[in-house]
């Protein structure tokens, strides 16, 4: 990161510049200090930095990898449609899930211009820089390991790579007080993707693009007939203890990974 912690990228100077206390204050204080105005544009780093461009694509290389096969053909219904009724529930397993995954946070298109090529994906980012990445959480309905386990979703692949298997103790007590067909992803985000362009309002976007990723897998699921609830009472250090984001060795130490949501989906 070139010399340049993340959390000064972000939020550099608010505490200390404003002398403010309680978390509200340093809301209000980062919304205005990060805002634009009439006459100007909001501060910026001003420049790209192309020796510490982030990569788009998280991987967990000794993790097992599972492809998902994409949908064959489109069985998706009307637009409109999934805004007026909920259609007749699709039993949860590898080919719902995959679609799910597909409809909702995977790759749509590539560009190229010159020598450089990107890629574009189903939920909008700001930028196309996607710092959103999500994890499911669900038994062995998946398909995929014989218990409970957390896979990260890896879009470039279409492909869910095992990051833990969890005992059974810990999915009963995650799952206690949902229906038996629950199932769980979780979104986080990865900063300096955003801040390596934005720097301070880097913090809006990361939001901005768990917002559409959320509704992205909300209208996914409800073309396969699911409900979606985002689980408010899940603190940032237990959903980063399930996910394994609080160890120190979970992500580069120049683009840490911070948990955003949990949201139950049930059939």
């Amino acid at each position: 990161m070139a010399g340049q912690n993340v959390h000064d990228r972000l939020f550099g100077g608010i505490r200390g510049d404003s002398h403010l206390s309680g978390n509200v204050d340093v809301a209000l204080a980062y919304h205005e200090r990060t805002k634009h105005h009439f006459n100007r544009y909001a501060q910026s780093p001003g420049f790209l930095d192309w020796a510490t461009q982030p990569d788009p694509f998280r991987r967990f290389a000794a993790a097992p990898s599972y492809p998902l096969v994409r949908p064959d053909r489109d069985r998706t219904p009307a637009y409109e449609v999934i805004y007026e009724t909920c259609a007749a529930p699709v039993t949860v397993a590898a080919r719902s899930l995959s679609d799910m995954f597909y409809y909702a946070l995977a790759l749509s298109a590539w560009k190229q211009y010159g020598q450089s090529r990107w890629s574009l994906r189903v939920n909008p980012s700001s930028g196309n820089l996607h710092p959103t990445e999500a994890y499911l959480i669900i038994d062995d309905r998946a398909g995929l390991m014989d218990g409970p386990a957390v896979y990260h979703y890896l879009p470039i692949e279409h492909a869910l790579e095992c990051r833990l298997r969890l005992p059974g103790r810990a999915w009963a007590k995650l799952t206690a007080g949902l229906p038996e067909s629950a199932f769980f992803v979780a979104l986080s985000s990865i900063p300096w993707r955003e801040a390596w362009k934005y720097g301070q309002r880097a913090y809006r976007y990361c939001q901005h693009d768990a917002g559409h990723a959320l509704a992205a897998l909300r209208l996914s699921a409800t073309m396969l007939g699911w409900s979606c609830q985002l689980l408010n009472a899940v603190s940032d250090d237990q959903l980063g203890r399930l996910l394994g984001l609080n160890r120190p060795d979970a992500s580069h130490a120049g683009e840490p990974e911070v948990p955003e949501m949990l949201l139950a989906f049930d059939p």
